[in-house]
């Protein structure tokens, strides 16, 4: 089995394309005046169909609520309450003074051990972070049971918020061993390309995903609101000699994240 997750990067450096015009109803449709679905669920429809046959491409700029509202004579509530359907679904991105987008994804897959920065490396994004956290301290019980450590162990700890393209997309809490790394100052972006240079780059690992709300200050460190759904992904990392030596848990954004698998009878 091949398991991944799809990133919908809610950010991007280039300026994201208009809707052509004046040929916003060949891109979208029209809506059909003998439709007994009510306006809004309408026009939700057109562009739910236009993302998804690739008509409206990933990054694409919607116009403003108002010119669609007089494109398609309704009103602006109507065009708000469709775009905010979609918005939940995870097909359209909006954001304060800068408009709404087509959400982008990116697909990120399972069948093999990737740091963060080199998955967006292999996509073309920048992969960066804002530290929380870098410092050693004592192995607490919960990463003692995960990372096979004695009470009062040395451990090292990297939290921070992993950022693509400038989009926050998780908050990041990663602990080592001691014995894997020379200091905290060894990990200056990615964990991963630190422990291989010591030799102790995890080689397999387990992982567990379940759905969590974020807390006020994971909020306001993604840029969401609290109490939003989110992904909580926790990791354990092992050498080959079968020691773990990365314990991760990872709360990414709900709304860029698909879940995607591959499932075979071999």
């Amino acid at each position: 089995m091949t398991a991944g997750i799809a990133l919908r990067n809610a950010g991007t450096h280039t300026a994201p394309a208009p809707l052509a015009r004046p040929g916003g109803h060949a891109r979208l449709g029209e809506l059909l005046p003998r439709d007994r679905k009510p306006l809004y669920a309408q026009f939700a429809h057109l562009l739910r169909r236009a993302i998804t046959e690739g008509r409206l491409e990933a990054g694409a700029a919607l116009p403003p609520e108002r010119d669609l509202a007089a494109e398609y004579g309704v009103s602006r509530i109507t065009i708000r309450k469709a775009i905010a359907e979609l918005a939940e679904d995870g097909l359209l991105t909006r954001k304060q003074g800068a408009g709404t987008t087509v959400t982008r994804r990116i697909e990120q897959n399972f069948s093999r051990i990737s740091s963060f920065s080199e998955e967006m490396a292999a996509r073309g994004q920048v992969a960066s972070s804002a530290w929380i956290l870098r410092a050693a301290g004592a192995v607490t019980p919960a990463e003692a049971m995960q990372l096979n450590l004695s009470p009062g162990a040395p451990v090292l700890r990297f939290h921070r918020v992993r950022i693509a393209d400038d989009a926050p997309m998780a908050v990041e809490f990663s602990t080592v061993p001691s014995y894997c790394l020379g200091g905290v100052e060894d990990v200056s972006e990615s964990l991963y390309a630190a422990l291989a240079l010591t030799g102790h780059r995890p080689v397999r690992a387990l992982q567990r995903l379940r759905a969590v709300p974020f807390t006020g200050s994971q909020a306001r460190l993604l840029r969401v609101e609290p109490g939003t759904p989110g992904l909580l992904i926790e990791r354990c990392g092992f050498l080959r000699d079968g020691r773990p030596v990365e314990y991760t848990q990872s709360y990414y954004r709900g709304d860029t994240y698909d879940f995607v698998a591959e499932l075979t009878d071999l």
